[in-house]
Formats: C-alpha cells, sequence, structure tokens
C-alpha cells in the first residue's frame, strides 16, 4: 500500500449537487425546487412532522399516562453494597454523607436502602427510607436502620 494509492471506499463520497448553472445543467431556471409556492423561495421551512397533509404520527397515535408530579425520586442502594462498604473502610455506621464521600450517591440524593444481598455484622443504617425487607435483615443482624 503507498499513499498515492489510497481511494476512499466506494461509494462514500458523492459530489455536491451545483444548482442554478444554466439550463444545460439540468438543474438552472428553478433549481430543482419546481414553480411558484413557499418552497421555491429562500427560508422556507415546513412544521416538525408535517407530511404533506396527511395526518400526521403524533396526531394518530392515541395520548397515554400521566408524569405524577408529587413523585419522590430516590437512590437506591443494596444491602450488599452497604456490607461491602463497611467491610472495606471497617465501620459500623453508613449515613449519607459516608455514600457521598464514597462515590456512591450525590449530595442532593435521596437514600432509600433496598434488600438485595447479606449483612454479617451489625451496622448502624441512616437513610432517607428503607425497604420492609431491608430494615428487618438490618435488625436481625443486630444494627439499627434511622430513617432521616
Amino acid at each position: 500500500m503507498k499513499l498515492n494509492t489510497l481511494k476512499p471506499a466506494a461509494g462514500s463520497t458523492q459530489t455536491r449537487k451545483r444548482v442554478g448553472r444554466g439550463p444545460g445543467s439540468g438543474l438552472g431556471e428553478t433549481s430543482g425546487r419546481g414553480h411558484k409556492g413557499a418552497g421555491q423561495r429562500s427560508g422556507t421551512k415546513r412544521k416538525i412532522g408535517f407530511e404533506g397533509g396527511q395526518m400526521p404520527l403524533q396526531r394518530r397515535l392515541p395520548k397515554f399516562g400521566f408524569k405524577n408530579i408529587n413523585r419522590v425520586e430516590y437512590k437506591g442502594i443494596n444491602l450488599d453494597l452497604i456490607q461491602a462498604l463497611a467491610t472495606k473502610l471497617n465501620i459500623s455506621d453508613i449515613t449519607p454523607e459516608v455514600l457521598v464521600k464514597n462515590g456512591i450517591c450525590a449530595k442532593k440524593d435521596l437514600v432509600k436502602i433496598l434488600g438485595r444481598g447479606e449483612l454479617s455484622g451489625k451496622i448502624n443504617v441512616t437513610a432517607h427510607g428503607f425497604s420492609a425487607k431491608a430494615k428487618a435483615d438490618i435488625e436481625k443482624a443486630g444494627g439499627t436502620a434511622t430513617t432521616l
């Protein structure tokens, strides 16, 4: 292979359409825009979703569902992650500040503890919410589940 023999892949490049260059080019006079109307003029645009007068897709499909404006979004953290963090840092108290410091959640996140995994020792957990299974598992292991 030599630099002077390099070429783009077949079909990957196309020549630009040069419009308005006389009748011999086949794209003179109206420059491929047709006769009269807004589409012939410069600066023309159509409505988003316009389908030539056919009922647009966004109007053909039915409306459904709603967005609950009172929904509270929690960052879910499972017990196996809590156990791993407690083992790694050698601590028995887990708070949202500890989770933020270790990059598990953001400062403004509401933390909810979920029940996947096992706790091997006594861990005191403070969070904004707990699932029933998580709370039962923490208390079964001898720890406390404190809700903020």
